[in-house]
C-alpha cells in the first residue's frame, strides 16, 4: 500500500486517534482512581498515592512512537499505515499531551508546574521531531532515497542499543524499589494491564465492526494499547523526582509493556481467521 493510499484507511486512523486521545488517558485515570486511590489504598504508602496516580496518568497520556513498529511487524501489520499513524500521533501529542495531563492531574487534585510539563513536551517531542526532519531533508538533498535508506539501516542497531541503555538506566534508578516493594509493583501493574487489554480490545472490535482490513486493524489496536514510556518517565522525573512514586509507576509500565504487548500480538494473530471471516461473509453476500 503506497503512502498516498493510507488516507483510504480513514476508519482505522479514526479508531486509533479516538482510542489514543479520547479513551486511553481517561480510562487509565478512572482505573488509577478506582484501584490505587480506592481498592488498593490500604496496601500503599499514603504519602505516595497521589504520585502513583500521576505516574499512571502520564504513562497513558501519550501513545507509543517506537516499539509499536515492532508490534506491527510481528502481527503482519501494514507498515505505511503504522508509520503514518505514528507521525499523526506525534503531531497531536505536541498539542494534546500537556492539556490532557494537566486536566486529569487537576481532577485528581494534583498540582504540577505547567512550565515543567510544557518543557517536557518541547524536549522530548518537539526537538527530536524537528531534528529528525532536518536530518532527513539533508540526507535526501545529498543522496536521495538510497542515502536515507543506508542511514536508517545503520541506525537500527544504534536505536536498539539506545533503547536497552534507557531501560538499564530506568531500572538502575528504581531497582531497589522494585526489589524491595514487590507488592506495590504488582498493585501498580493491575490498572496498566487492564488498560492495555481494554484499549486494544476496543480498537480491534471497532475496526472489525467498521470493516477495516486486518493488516490495518492490528497496528491500530496495538498503537491504541501501547505507551510512550520514555516521555512518561522523563515527565515523571521532571515533575516529581527520580525517587518519586510517579517515576516508579512509569517504570512499572515499562516492566509490564513488553510481555503484555507480546500477548496482545499473539491474540490478534490467533484471531486473524475470526477477524477476516466478516469480510469473507460480506464478499459472499455481495456476490450472491
Amino acid at each position: 500500500m503506497a503512502l498516498h493510499r493510507v488516507a483510504e484507511q480513514w476508519r482505522g486512523i479514526a479508531v486509533t486517534v479516538g482510542i489514543n486521545w479520547l479513551v486511553k488517558p481517561f480510562s487509565m485515570a478512572l482505573l488509577a482512581w478506582l484501584f490505587i486511590g480506592g481498592l488498593f489504598r490500604a496496601w500503599l504508602p499514603v504519602g505516595e498515592i497521589d504520585s502513583y496516580i500521576a505516574g499512571l496518568i502520564l504513562l497513558a497520556a501519550a501513545p507509543c512512537t517506537a516499539m509499536v513498529f515492532v508490534w506491527s511487524n510481528l502481527s503482519d501489520g501494514e507498515p505505511n499505515f503504522t508509520l503514518t499513524q505514528v507521525a499523526l500521533n506525534d503531531t497531536i501529542m505536541v498539542f494534546a499531551f500537556a492539556p490532557i495531563v494537566g486536566l486529569l492531574l487537576g481532577l485528581s487534585s494534583i498540582s504540577v508546574p505547567w512550565s515543567t510539563l510544557l518543557l517536557s513536551v518541547v524536549l522530548y517531542i518537539v526537538v527530536p521531531v524537528i531534528a529528525a526532519q532536518l536530518w532527513r531533508r539533508s540526507l535526501l538533498a545529498r543522496g536521495g532515497e538510497p542515502a536515507l535508506a543506508r542511514t536508517l539501516r545503520r541506525l537500527q542497531p544504534v536505536s536498539l542499543l539506545a533503547l536497552l541503555a534507557t531501560l538499564v538506566l530506568l531500572f538502575g534508578f528504581q531497582g531497589k524499589e522494585i526489589v524491595r516493594q514487590p507488592l506495590i509493583i504488582a498493585l501498580l501493574a493491575v490498572p496498566i494491564v487492564i488498560q492495555v487489554y481494554l484499549n486494544a480490545g476496543v480498537a480491534y472490535l471497532l475496526n472489525r465492526a467498521l470493516g477495516v482490513p486486518y493488516n490495518i486493524a492490528c497496528p491500530s489496536a496495538l498503537i491504541g494499547a501501547s505507551n510512550f514510556f520514555e516521555l512518561a518517565v522523563a515527565a515523571a522525573i521532571a515533575l516529581f523526582g527520580f525517587q518519586s512514586g510517579a517515576a516508579l509507576a512509569t517504570v512499572v509500565g515499562v516492566l509490564v509493556e513488553v510481555p503484555v504487548m507480546l500477548s496482545v500480538v499473539r491474540i490478534v494473530l490467533k484471531t486473524r481467521g475470526w477477524y477476516e471471516r466478516r469480510a469473507q461473509l460480506a464478499d459472499i453476500s455481495a456476490a450472491g
